[in-house]
């Protein structure tokens, strides 16, 4: 039976997601943010990149810094990098949407101030971005435009770092999302608790916690 690991905001200590790794052999394994790895992503998790194929998100502290920035976007993973696109990974078709919503930005309820990166990036001048880009607190910020190139698409499992409404100061965005994707399974973190939501496709993921979806 094919398996994906989940595994929830890690902070840097990838310990967890080794052992798990190891003890359950996944398909794939599926890091929800805020991993803000101590090395390129490729080199922490080494010692078990023969046992899985491994797959993120970012997280909003995933920008904190630019060694965190690094680590995981300029590492010989950057490519397996979900956000804003849907992948297949273990035969299923998982959608992936990282960051968080600020409100500078967009909230997710109220129209937004910016509908692309590009956008933003013109209001704010050159002397601002990071690296002749967007600025690095906002490489982790969800934009409406990446928002609904996702929604217009079709997917089985859907991986976001903030959660939907069902969760406390959690984001109906996310909700429909979800819905309009059609998936049949749908897994967060951010939030720090393991949690079903019951009658929902959504599950949440603590830190440094994980969650072994079988089908």
């Amino acid at each position: 039976m094919p398996k994906i690991l989940f595994c929830g905001d890690p902070h840097g200590d990838l310990s967890r997601t080794i052992h798990e790794v190891i003890e359950h052999r996944p398909d794939a394994t599926i890091l929800l943010g805020d991993i803000t790895p101590r090395a390129p992503l490729h080199v922490a998790l080494e010692i078990v990149n023969d046992l899985t194929q491994f797959w993120w998100i970012p997280g909003n502290h995933d920008t904190d810094s630019e060694e965190h920035y690094d680590n995981l976007f300029e590492s010989e993973w950057s490519h397996r990098n979900l956000h804003g696109c849907v992948a297949t990974i273990a035969g299923l078709r998982v959608a992936g949407l990282g960051g968080v919503f600020r409100g500078k930005v967009w909230d997710g309820i109220e129209p937004a101030q910016y509908q692309s990166p590009e956008e933003f990036m013109a209001q704010i001048g050159r002397g601002n971005r990071f690296r002749d880009g967007l600025t690095l607190r906002h490489r982790s910020t969800i934009f409406p435009s990446t928002f609904d190139r996702l929604a217009a698409q079709r997917a089985d499992v859907l991986v976001t770092h903030e959660g939907p409404d069902h969760c406390h100061n959690g984001n109906p965005a996310l909700t429909r999302l979800a819905e309009q994707l059609k998936v049949r399974a749908a897994f967060h973190g951010h939030h720090h608790q393991n949690i079903a939501y019951e009658d929902t496709v959504w599950r949440q993921v603590g830190s440094e916690d994980t969650f072994l979806f079988e089908y």
